[in-house]
């Protein structure tokens, strides 16, 4: 009886020696490329996750003074916090009454807490907590966590930059899939395809 291998297992065994050389190729290739991009979205992810526990992130203890429908206008609480800013930083208030709304980069409103968080345009992402019934300042600070955020996101170097982790999770996801390839495919074919990932 012939035993010699066909045509068609010989082709069949080049198309996966093939197909498992140019896995093992963007395997190495997209983990070396992207590396530093993956630490650093690695490393600004862990803290921002415990942005809390490491300080980055002002925790203000405080109690509702009022039902959610007593809060004051969000123009009046804007006001305060621009108020309280510019006497922090010894800046000039602006004119008496009027919002300048450029200042402010976001209003996070969060009722069951009982407070507003006037988050600003500046250097230092200043944030002030204010009682959404009463208007007063609770906390003035820095927020820690913004410079991560956009560290994380690529935007810290400009917008362009956002693309940067883009390319890194489709370089992190091909990285997983070529090595399942590399590993699985040699245990689920047979031996010339086992030889040829090991070649």
């Amino acid at each position: 009886m012939d035993t010699r291998p066909t045509t068609g297992c010989h082709s069949a065994a080049r198309r996966r020696r093939r197909a498992a050389h140019v896995a093992f190729h963007v395997h190495l290739w997209a983990g070396v490329l992207v590396t530093v991009p993956l630490l650093a979205i690695s490393i600004t992810g862990i803290l921002l996750n415990h942005k809390r526990g490491v300080g980055l992130m002002p925790d203000v203890a405080h109690e509702p003074t009022a039902p959610f429908a007593a809060a004051l206008p969000l123009e009046r609480l804007a006001g305060a916090a621009l108020a309280a800013a510019s006497r922090a930083t010894a800046s000039e208030p602006g004119d008496r009454g009027v919002v300048d709304i450029q200042r402010i980069d976001r209003m996070d409103v969060r009722p069951r807490a009982g407070y507003v968080k006037v988050r600003l345009r500046d250097e230092a992402s200043t944030e002030v907590t204010v009682d959404l019934a009463t208007g007063e300042v609770l906390h003035v600070g820095r927020r820690g966590d913004v410079f991560l955020e956009k560290l994380h996101s690529g935007e810290a170097f400009g917008s362009r930059f956002v693309i940067l982790s883009d390319i890194a999770a489709v370089a992190l996801v091909l990285t997983l899939i070529t090595g399942y390839w590399l590993w699985l495919v040699p245990r689920l074919g047979p031996g010339p395809a086992a030889q040829g990932n090991e070649s």
